[in-house]
């Protein structure tokens, strides 16, 4: 009985040992992992890059290391490594199967990341959602809209949706569409029109802006107007041109005067 007692006392000491010392090491790891990581974060080779390959980055040293600290404890406590690679692999099989999607995110990252599509600032429309895209992580991609709600789209979703990136090109054109009495002179309309959208100072003279009657209807006569402008003024300008038109055409007589809503913006 004494030498039992001495046997359990005995593997009771290691193994407690063996847990402060696993316990010590975590604390410890997560310590280091966090200053890695702020280091990683802040090296000048990433800083040079944009926030999207940024974010990608941290976040995958992140969690190879954490990765590391937990192999490292399962050592610690004495766990036969061939044991729970075996575990692992077992445990691999059927994670990966229960866990299509979430791999299907991952995988989705990876490509956003080599193919780019879109970058973090960027204002895009994608999987029915339209925002500037805030960041972009190992399985989800965050959006702001503009009326400030935010937006996770699992990165899967994004590789398998057509995605339009408004923000992609320096100059971006705006598309109106305005309409008066039928019985008014086409060329002053026109010449009104191309007047107005010209004097706009964030309006490009190259490419020149455009004017003309497009159509119509038995009551009224229809004219697009296409004015070019740098992407980030996009829609001050298009406010701009649609209450400076209209208050242009009403000001010089043009009866009727009114602008038609485009839905592809």
């Amino acid at each position: 009985m004494t030498e039992f007692m001495k046997s359990a006392v005995d593997i009771c000491t290691q193994a407690g040992g063996k847990i402060i010392l696993a316990l010590l090491v975590f604390i410890v790891g997560r310590i280091v992992i966090k200053k890695i990581v702020n280091v990683v974060s802040n090296l000048k080779a990433l800083e040079k890059m944009d926030a999207t390959v940024h974010s990608f980055a941290t976040n995958f040293v992140k969690i190879v290391l954490y990765v590391v600290l937990v192999l490292s404890i399962v050592n610690i406590l004495g766990v036969p490594m061939a044991s729970v690679v075996t575990v692992l692999a077992t445990a691999g099989l059927a994670v990966g199967m229960s866990l299509q999607g979430a791999l299907g995110n991952l995988a989705g990252g990876i490509m956003l990341l080599v193919f780019r599509p879109f970058n973090v600032g960027d204002y895009v429309s994608a999987g029915g959602e339209e925002g500037v895209v805030k960041s972009i992580a190992l399985f989800y991609t965050v959006l702001t809209t503009t009326d400030n709600r935010r937006i996770t789209i699992p990165n899967g979703t994004l590789m398998n949706a057509n995605v339009t990136n408004f923000s992609s090109e320096p100059l971006r054109r705006v598309d109106l569409v305005f309409a008066c009495g039928k019985g008014e002179d086409v060329a002053k309309v026109q010449d009104l029109l191309l007047k107005t959208i010209s004097g706009h100072k964030l309006v490009l003279s190259d490419p020149a802006p455009f004017a003309r009657l497009s159509g119509g209807t038995n009551e009224a006569m229809e004219f697009t107007v296409r004015a070019w402008t740098k992407s980030e003024n996009y829609w001050d300008v298009y406010f701009d041109l649609t209450q400076s038109v209209t208050t242009a055409m009403g000001g010089a007589g043009i009866s009727a005067p009114a602008v038609r809503v485009l839905t592809d913006k």
